[in-house]
């Protein structure tokens, strides 16, 4: 059982990392096809599309796995099937409200982002209705998911995120491609395809998930047969406990979509305030909030996914009583996330005008955005984790007073920030707004779980020691490159790229094994490369 367990948790840990993957990976061509116009349409229309889905969905799948997983270990296998059935109807209602309410209010969406001219707005409000239809169908198919992994089968939501992702990406750019290319329409009319493209996204998913469901169908109504139906709960007691489980997933699922909300109703305004053109100030917009963001987001994702799988253990440790492992696994997730984000984070910002050219263009701006908000993404990371963290020492509801921290900081600094320094301040208020809240969740956690972090913060500065060697290394290697190579070239600075992260990967690998730091954080697999190494120093005692 345990086996099939962690099997499935790796299945469906493979099929989100690969899922986000591809999500950031179609960024480069598209860009080439729309240019920053288009995702400068794309990105209005997506950040509200992006809370209404986070409300909708955000820890229903894991909601939904831990009630029938809970109820299934006692054989009450018709309370699992109860919500399922109840649950259908409620999320394919609560999706076309979402949509209605999403569709019909986009011109006052519109309205907020820009202040421009009519036709301006109007190509806003058509692109966020084009995006709207998807909320149709995803809160449906994320309860569908949820029903899989309850029953401890995570390959067909994985499957099913996957093929989602495939499709979505695909629509987007022959569509995209078709419009202007073939029909030589307008950017508006590609834009709309391309975000129109999350709802066919949506069905590929949700039709690899109906094969699932009648290949299966025999062998969950066999489980019903052996249900001792001893438990009799209302539909109202099941979706108190479902709301309350999925209420702190919600709240950092939604965190990082309405700090870009901030800056989409804000950033275009103020810096039309400070005598820059509309055209130019969404240009920057769009340099932010896609652009650079969307390339930070890439070692977040990854650094999240390994710290997050050590939460249920968290959980466990609190629940046991047992201090002594859970703080052995609050060590563990937050060297975890240091040791994978701060490098990344690190050589993000020092390679940002190759990354910048490689993805999109040579842009002196945009590497400099880029470089200013690399470093972010450590925070990004911290939040997600310590908010976990709280979800799993039953703290949750300090999620809501951090996060409204945060988005007050936010609030309250980011137009003067933006007059002061430009796209720059809107970065600046972003890492204010995340310390703050991140703050909150350190202290709360300390406090409830008497957890001292002074062994993170040591280990952290040997973390940051190995960080800075490798940095230098990298920075040395980078500057002999650009002797040879131009980083005003995307095939250049992809070579750039590579020359430079191979010799910083090394450096910071070699660090992280020759001391055993990399073995204690990653497990036993290590040791036969540690062995090979001559001269293997002792590992450090954790």
């Amino acid at each position: 059982m345990q086996s099939k367990l962690l099997r499935g948790t790796f299945i469906l840990t493979v099929g989100t990392i690969l899922s986000k993957i591809l999500g950031l990976i179609y960024v480069i061509p598209f860009f080439q096809i729309v240019g920053r116009e288009g995702t400068v349409l794309y990105q209005f229309s997506y950040v509200p599309y992006q809370i209404f889905i986070s409300i909708a969905t955000a820890g229903v799948p894991l909601a939904v796995s831990k009630f029938i997983s809970k109820y299934n270990a006692l054989e009450e296998y018709a309370v699992g099937r109860k919500l399922f059935k109840s649950g259908l109807i409620i999320m394919l209602s609560t999706g076309i409200l979402s949509f209605l309410v999403m569709y019909f209010a986009a011109p006052t969406f519109a309205e907020m982002s820009i202040s421009g001219k009519k036709a301006n707005l109007e190509n806003v409000t058509i692109v966020m209705r084009a995006v709207s239809f998807a909320l149709i169908v995803v809160p449906f198919m994320s309860l569908i998911r949820g029903y899989f992994q309850g029953h401890q089968s995570m390959g067909p939501s994985a499957l099913s995120q996957v093929v989602e992702q495939i499709v979505r990406i695909a629509f987007t750019l022959l569509g995209a491609f078709f419009v202007l290319k073939v029909l030589h329409g307008k950017i508006v009319t590609a834009v709309s395809v391309a975000t129109f493209a999350a709802f066919i996204g949506a069905v590929g998913g949700l039709l690899v998930l109906f094969r699932y469901w009648y290949k299966r169908k025999p062998y969950l109504d066999e489980l019903l047969e052996h249900d001792k139906g001893t438990v009799h709960i209302s539909l109202k007691g099941i979706y108190k406990e479902i709301i309350m489980y999925s209420f702190p997933f919600v709240l950092v699922g939604i965190a990082n979509p309405l700090f870009q909300a901030i800056d989409q109703f804000t950033f275009s305004k103020a810096m039309v305030q400070i005598g820059i053109n509309e055209k130019m100030a969404e240009s920057f917009f769009s340099i932010l909030n896609f652009e650079s963001h969307k390339i930070v987001i890439i070692p977040v994702s990854l650094a999240t996914a390994f710290s997050l799988t050590l939460v249920p253990s968290i959980t466990k440790a609190f629940v046991e009583g047992d201090r002594r492992s859970m703080n052995h696994q609050l060590n563990q997730s937050f060297q975890v996330l240091l040791f994978l984000t701060l490098p990344a984070a690190i050589g993000l910002s020092l390679l940002a005008e190759p990354v910048y050219t490689a993805f999109y263009q040579h842009d002196p701006i945009g590497t400099e955005v880029l470089r200013a908000y690399a470093p972010v993404a450590i925070l990004f990371s911290l939040y997600s984790v310590t908010a976990a963290i709280l979800q799993g020492i039953n703290e949750q509801r300090f999620t809501v007073l951090s996060l409204l921290v945060g988005l007050l900081v936010k609030l309250s600094l980011n137009i003067p920030l933006i007059k002061m320094m430009e796209t720059r301040g809107a970065v600046l208020a972003t890492t204010l707004g995340y310390m703050a809240a991140i703050i909150i969740n350190i202290v709360v956690i300390k406090v409830f779980s008497r957890y001292s972090f002074r062994f993170v913060w040591r280990r952290g500065l040997l973390i940051a020691i190995f960080a800075g060697l490798m940095w230098v290394g990298t920075e040395v290697v980078y500057r002999i490159s650009l002797l040879f190579l131009s980083p005003e070239s995307k095939i250049q600075s992809v070579i750039i790229i590579l020359i430079s992260a191979v010799v910083g990967a090394g450096i910071y690998f070699y660090l992280g094994v020759k001391s055993g730091l990399a073995s204690r954080l990653f497990g036993t697999r290590l040791d036969s490369f540690m062995k090979k190494l001559p001269g293997r120093r002792r590992t450090f005692e954790n």
